[in-house]
This record gives structure tokens, sequence and C-alpha cells, in this order.
């Protein structure tokens, strides 16, 4: 009689742990869909906050490039001397300090986009540099005259990374 009392206890007993243990899945898979749409709905309210943040850090940037613009930087700045050394020296300095004001925009940014950036501004830099320590400039104005006239026969770097960034502005739509 004995063996009938554990099969009939065992009879009642293996459904409930069957059943418990199909209760215990469909509430844990319950318990992470719900976890996983949380985070969602996190990651997506995070991410409308951010846009603007993102947005306006592009548009510093872009601001950033025309302002360092060679054409733009030669007609703002005029040179305070003869000096083509004095003049180079502080248009990079000027360039240096703009570059300095908007360090913090790169961490709204994509890491390609700064750094196109970043070689566009060093491709400024360069382009100065290498007019000025030219033998045929010998003065500020001169070195103005040369770097303008570069400028019709070759795209400033400012253009190529403004471009980018206009590129992955519209990506974020």
């Amino acid at each position: 009689m004995e063996l009938s009392k554990m099969i009939e206890l065992l009879s009642y007993t293996l459904p409930a742990i069957i059943t418990g243990m199909v209760a215990y899945y469909f509430f844990n898979l319950h318990t992470k869909n719900e976890e996983g749409r949380r985070r969602y709905l996190l990651m997506k309210e995070g991410q409308k906050n951010a846009m603007p943040l993102r947005l306006q850090a592009y548009e510093r940037m872009a601001l950033f490039l025309e302002r360092i613009s060679l054409s733009n930087l030669l007609i703002r700045i005029s040179p305070i001397s003869t000096d083509k050394n004095d003049y180079a020296n502080f248009i990079i300095a000027q360039i240096d300090q703009e570059f300095e004001h908007n360090l913090a925009q790169q961490i709204y940014m994509t890491d390609e986009c700064w750094t196109i950036i970043s070689t566009a501004k060093n491709s400024t830099i360069q382009m100065i540099r290498k007019v000025a320590l030219s033998p045929d400039v010998n003065g500020a104005d001169k070195l103005r005259e040369v770097l303008l006239n570069d400028l019709l026969e070759k795209q400033a770097p400012s253009n190529a990374a403004l471009a980018y960034i206009k590129k992955e502005v519209s990506q974020m739509w």
C-alpha cells in the first residue's frame, strides 16, 4: 500500500512541479522583456535629449571651420606688421585659439568626424607655414596674396571637413 500512496503523491506533485517550472520560465521571460523595453525607452529618451546638444556641437564646429577657412581668415585678420613670420604666427595663433575654444564639442561627435576636423585645422596651419617658409614670399601682404592664390587652385581643407559634417548631420535623421 505504501507504494500506491507514493505513486498517488507523485501523480499530484509532478504536474504541480511542471506547472511551476513553466510559470517560472514565462515569468522570467516576461521580466527580461520588460527590462529590455524599459532600457529601450530610457535610451530613446536619452537620445531625444542629446540630439539638440549634438546638433549644437556640429553647428559650432561648422562655424569653426568657416572661421578658419583661409579666405575668411585672411580677410578678417589683416597684417599688423610687414613681417611674414609675425603674420603667419598670428594667424596660426587665431586658429589654435578657435580650436581650443571648441575642444569640448568632440564628446558629441563621432571620432571620425573629429579626426577630419582636426586634420582640416592642421592642414590649414601647414599651408600657412609652407607659404611662410617660401623664399619668394618677402612680406605679410605677399603671404596673404600667395595663400589666396593657392585657394584658387585647390580646395581649402576646411571645405572638405564642412562637407563631411553636413553629410553626418543629414544621416542623424
